[in-house]
C-alpha cells in the first residue's frame, strides 16, 4: 500500500517475497492512501482479509505521512515499512530532514526528466520492428535480432523506465543472403545491441502469432538463429540470450555495458 501508486512498495515487495520458494502470495494493491479515512478504510480491509484467511497479511508499505502510517498500523498485519526503513538512517546519516511529501517517486515535478520519458517511448514506438530509419542518430541503443527475439518490449522497458531512446530492427533472411547489415544500420554500429533467443522458444512464440507457418518452424528458426548470431560475432556487436532472462536483467545489461542511464536525482 501506499499513498501515490504503490508500485514502489510492490516492486520491493516482489523481490523479498521471491525468496521463499514453495510459497504462493495472493496480491492486493492498495494505493492513494493519502487521508485518513482511506486509511481507515485499509486498516478495516486489511483485517477483514486477516479474518477470512486466517493469517495475518504481509503489508508492504511506502507510506509517508506519520499520521496516515500509524492508523493503518494499527491493523492485524505484518507491516513493512520500507520508506521509514531506509529514510531515518538516510536522516542521520545526511543531516538533513526530509521531506516527507506525497508521491515524490512518482510525481512530474520534474518537468524536463518527465518530457525526456514521453519523447524516449514516442520514439521507441515510431522506430519499433525497422518501421523508419530516420533519425537514428538520436538513438542511444538500437537492439537487433531475429523477429520476435525481444526487442520491442525491452525497448519500451528502456524508454519508460529510463528515458533512453531505443530503436529496434530485425534481422531478416534478406540480411542473411546479402551477409550484410541492413544498410541503414551500417553508420551507427556502435549504438548496436544484439538479442537471440534459443530456437525452441522463438518457434514456440512465433507459433502462437503464425501456427504452423514456416516463419515459425523450428528448423527455420535454428537457421535464422545461427545466421544471427554468427552476423552478430562477425560485426563485433554486443549480444545476450533473452530465453531466461527478464526485461529487467536485459536492460540492466545493455544499461551496463553501453555505459547508459546514469541518471542523477
Amino acid at each position: 500500500m501506499s499513498d501515490g501508486t504503490g508500485i514502489t512498495a510492490e516492486t520491493l515487495g516482489h523481490s523479498v517475497l521471491s525468496q521463499f520458494e514453495g510459497i504462493r502470495f495472493k496480491q492486493i494493491r492498495i494505493p492513494f492512501i493519502d487521508s485518513e479515512v482511506k486509511a481507515i478504510s485499509a486498516r478495516q480491509k486489511i483485517n477483514d482479509i486477516a479474518s477470512y484467511d486466517g493469517v495475518k497479511p504481509i503489508v508492504f508499505s511506502t507510506l509517508v505521512n506519520t499520521m496516515i502510517n500509524s492508523v493503518v498500523k494499527q491493523a492485524d498485519g505484518v507491516f513493512m515499512d520500507l520508506f521509514m526503513t531506509f529514510v531515518e538512517p538516510l536522516e542521520v546519516e545526511l543531516g538533513v530532514k526530509s521531506t516527507h511529501r506525497i508521491g515524490r517517486s512518482h510525481n512530474i515535478s520534474d518537468n524536463e526528466q518527465y518530457k525526456n520519458r514521453i519523447e524516449a517511448i514516442n520514439y521507441a514506438l515510431a522506430h519499433d520492428d525497422g518501421q523508419t530509419s530516420k533519425d537514428l542518430a538520436l538513438a542511444d541503443v538500437i537492439l537487433v535480432g531475429v523477429s520476435r527475439s525481444g526487442k520491442t518490449p525491452t525497448s519500451l522497458y528502456l524508454a519508460m523506465q529510463y528515458g533512453i531512446k531505443a530503436a529496434n530492427y530485425p534481422l531478416i533472411p534478406e540480411d542473411f543472403e546479402r551477409g550484410e547489415l541492413p544498410p541503414a544500420l551500417l553508420p551507427f554500429k556502435d549504438k548496436l545491441f544484439g538479442l537471440s533467443i534459443t530456437p525452441e522458444r522463438l518457434s514456440e512464440i512465433r507459433n502462437e502469432r503464425r501456427p504452423n507457418s514456416h516463419y515459425a518452424s523450428l528448423d527455420n528458426c535454428r537457421k535464422e538463429i545461427k545466421a544471427a548470431e554468427y552476423m552478430m560475432r562477425r560485426e563485433g556487436i554486443n549480444w545476450l540470450l533473452s530465453t531466461s532472462k527478464s526485461i529487467e536483467e536485459i536492460s540492466t545489461t545493455i544499461l551496463q555495458q553501453l555505459n547508459l542511464g546514469q541518471a542523477i536525482y
